[in-house]
């Protein structure tokens, strides 16, 4: 029979039924304790609202994630089937659009760029380095200085790149140092640089038909907008303004992408920002800049958990 404790916690006791014949088996009946905590309406938010909270990254689980992260997204991205056909008439198309909208400036830039040799082989490294090496290191600068805002800037980050992937298999498309007759010039294979996984010996290694939306848009826009979001020093926001923005002369100059896949890429970013709002509440930058809770996160305290009973 049912009994409440003078906690407010309710139980139930060992209902018993009478042997069947004299001297026979009990059988006894028995629910698991149930507490109050548990039974309250307002239990499960609160234990969704410990899930969003940020807390301090661990080092080993953010290297692990990223790892992993980048290892799967690359996989997905290269296991698009490459449609050449398809690649080349957008490109086709999307270069006419931009003949429509005044802004196809692209090959005059390409041509112009090519013709000083010494800048245009800085563009094809800084193409090749800066989109990994700036974005590691604006990640480990908010991991070490920044560690409460660290988890939404990061989801901005996956986010924005996890979304592209429907962009490179929706809508296939070529750069335009490979589109038939337009006239650019690919200049990695020019000039003998490895400025682009897509050109050269390793050309085998990418999918050459995933320029829409750029990465190297994305992901720099991301690293300015956050340096300047939470950077004190006036210099250090105005470099963080200045890096998108070289960004995208580069990508252009060396014709690996047209201005409106770096429209794409922006689109992107926004939609990553979108999810790191709705999860966490507030803008990355609008977080405390240390976490106000210190402990595991839930997520992983319960998988912790399971190891160890293992």
């Amino acid at each position: 029979m049912a009994d409440s404790s003078p906690m407010g916690e309710s139980s139930v006791k060992t209902l018993e039924t009478p042997p069947a014949t004299a001297g026979g088996p009990r059988t006894e009946v028995s629910s698991p304790h149930v507490t109050e905590s548990e039974t309250r309406p307002g239990g499960q938010r609160a234990l969704f609202s410990r899930l969003r909270t940020p807390r301090r990254p661990r080092i080993w689980f953010e290297v692990l994630l990223i790892g992993v992260s980048y290892w799967t997204y690359s996989l997905i991205r290269n296991a698009v089937p490459e449609q050449k056909a398809d690649a080349l008439a957008n490109a086709d198309w999307l270069w006419k659009t931009e003949h429509t909208l005044g802004i196809a400036v692209e090959r005059s830039v390409n041509h112009a760029v090519d013709s000083v040799s010494w800048l245009v082989v800085g563009m094809n490294y800084y193409y090749a380095t800066l989109h990994f090496v700036v974005t590691l290191g604006v990640l480990a600068w908010i991991y070490r200085f920044h560690p409460g805002r660290y988890a939404a800037a990061r989801l901005v980050l996956f986010a924005t790149t996890g979304v592209a992937l429907v962009g490179y298999y929706f809508f296939p498309l070529a750069p335009p140092r490979l589109m038939d007759g337009g006239g650019f010039i690919d200049t990695v294979v020019v000039h003998h640089t490895w400025g682009s996984m897509a050109s050269g010996n390793l050309k085998h290694m990418s999918n050459q038909y995933a320029a829409m939306p750029s990465m190297h848009i994305g992901w720099s826009l991301w690293c300015g907008l956050t340096i300047f979001a939470v950077a004190s020093a006036p210099w250090a926001r105005i470099l963080g303004l200045l890096y998108p923005t070289a960004t995208l002369v580069v990508i252009v100059a060396t014709a690996n992408h047209f201005w409106l896949d770096a429209a794409g890429g922006m689109l992107c970013l926004a939609f990553g920002f979108g999810v790191s709002r709705t999860w966490f509440g507030h803008l990355p930058h609008r977080l405390p800049r240390s976490p106000l809770e210190t402990g595991p996160h839930p997520a992983t305290a319960a998988l912790l958990n399971r190891f160890r009973r293992a």
